[in-house]
């Protein structure tokens, strides 16, 4: 495993990135966007688990606008929980599309990453992210995973679902049987959007699960489902990402 730490050059500035490929050579490029709480080793181990599937992977800290930031939630409390929620909702979907310009403009420089189809990938916070990154960049993008995503459908002008008209590429959206931070109105207008646009995608409910059951160092892991989800992710990046090379 070749891994670095590289410096993305965006609008904002520079973005630290963590990546990760397989060996030399080059690689279909895939972007993990981070969930809520941040850049730490269970994302790295993420990305390496990606890469290992024959995969470019980028890792970047999307709280780079405000330092930083690495929580330690064992012994910050409530605080540091507060301050997760201050800087997860000082991203935007405008802000967060300026650094996948970035990123995409780094991949295009970057002999790591082979020429083609991009997949993204995106957890908790990152699922809107992951949707609106299909919609924003629909020629770049052929596979796309969300996993109990939040903000996909809401009442703003920016929500990513709107953007299904302009999608191309392929779908997964993984939902937890039971997540507060999901309202019970997403699935149904999701689904009634990428149907209409006939944007090509699966959705799963996966029962007995709670938000953040993808991860093994929440209390919410469900590791039979969470295998699963893997399977399919890599499943959608073999069809998507490589048939057209």
């Amino acid at each position: 495993m070749i891994e670095n730490i590289v410096e993305i050059e965006t609008i904002a500035g520079k973005m630290e990135t963590f990546t990760a490929r397989p060996a030399a050579g080059s690689y279909p490029p895939v972007i993990l966007y981070m969930d809520a709480p941040g850049i730490r080793e269970e994302l790295y181990e993420f990305a390496r688990r990606i890469a290992g599937q024959g995969y470019f992977v980028l890792l970047p800290d999307m709280y780079y606008r405000s330092g930083r930031l690495r929580f330690d939630f064992a012994t910050g409390g409530d605080a540091e929980r507060t301050h997760m929620f201050t800087a997860m909702t000082s991203l935007t979907n405008q802000l967060v599309m300026d650094d996948t310009k970035g990123m995409l403009e780094f991949l295009d420089a970057s002999p790591a990453a082979a020429p083609g189809p991009r997949g993204c990938i995106g957890y908790c916070m990152s699922g809107q992210y992951v949707v609106s990154a299909a919609g924003t960049f629909p020629d770049a993008f052929a596979a796309a995973a969300s996993l109990y995503g939040v903000g996909i459908v809401t009442d703003k002008p920016d929500s990513p679902h709107l953007l299904a008209p302009r999608m191309k590429g392929e779908l997964y959206l993984g939902f937890a049987a039971k997540d507060q931070w999901v309202p019970d109105n997403v699935i149904p207008d999701l689904k009634a959007a990428l149907d209409t646009h006939k944007v090509p995608y699966r959705l799963d409910v996966w029962p007995g699960t709670e938000h953040g059951f993808c991860f093994p160092e929440r209390a919410a892991y469900v590791e039979t489902a969470a295998e699963d989800v893997w399977n399919l992710v890599f499943d959608l990046y073999q069809r998507r990402l490589h048939s057209s090379r």
